[in-house]
């Protein structure tokens, strides 16, 4: 039986990283989780409180896994915030909260994973995106473009860490369920939905399904790709 995989995923509180969680932990891998609050730890499950766009946070946690298990196999970027108001309406704290986690969030994480992964045999990173990006959404002017540097930066880490065998690949879901979305009018949202080949709203299966795609042996040659729900 094949040892168990060491696997990072920030934002477990709650929504689709606490799914993640859950999924690998139910498989039997041992899951580092992290959000600005605390969370439930259960078996295989262990959770940190920070912020994302901390730098010696984030360097604490990885130093600790290190420590702890000797390696890392696989990072999932899930932490994401959004701002969902015109432009004109969107303060500069919101702008700078929206950068700082989206953006330098996923850098420090995927900088710090990949440091781990080179000591061992290599690993694999994903970042989460979102339709609102190539769908140009009215409203998610900062969101959408927070998702845009990911990509972006994605494909560049990719490139970058291809001859460390970590591969660096992206999904951006559909609308889903979420927290994120709660506080958003339910027509809206529908018609986001509406604008997609498949109308309906994503799901976790959906998510999991590419993330495990992502992470297969035999995707050793997939990398630097964005995988986007839904059909935009």
């Amino acid at each position: 039986m094949a040892d168990p995989r060491v696997i990072i995923i920030t934002g477990t509180r709650a929504g689709i990283g606490h799914e993640l969680a859950r999924h690998y932990a139910d498989q039997g891998d041992l899951v580092i989780g992290c959000s600005r609050q605390p969370a439930e730890e259960f078996e295989n499950y262990h959770h940190i409180c920070l912020d994302v766009s901390d730098e010696a946070a984030v360097g604490g946690l990885f130093s600790d896994v290190w420590k702890t298990h000797g390696r890392l196999d696989v990072l999932i970027n899930n932490a994401g915030i959004a701002s969902m108001n015109h432009a004109m309406l969107t303060p500069i704290d919101t702008v700078r909260k929206v950068l700082d986690t989206n953006v330098i969030g996923t850098f420090l994480f995927a900088r710090e994973a990949a440091k781990l992964m080179m000591k061992g045999t290599g690993g694999r990173i994903v970042n989460f995106t979102t339709v609102a990006t190539p769908l140009k959404l009215e409203g998610e002017a900062i969101y959408a473009s927070s998702k845009a540097a990911v990509e972006n930066l994605t494909q560049i880490l990719a490139r970058e860490l291809a001859e460390t065998a970590i591969t660096v690949n992206a999904i951006g879901p559909a609308p889903m369920h979420t927290n994120l979305t709660r506080n958003v009018p339910a027509e809206k949202l529908q018609a986001l939905v509406d604008r997609q080949a498949i109308k309906r709203f994503a799901e976790i299966p959906d998510v999991l399904n590419v993330i495990d795609f992502f992470l297969r042996p035999e995707s050793a040659m997939v990398t630097g790709q964005v995988v986007y729900l839904g059909g935009v």
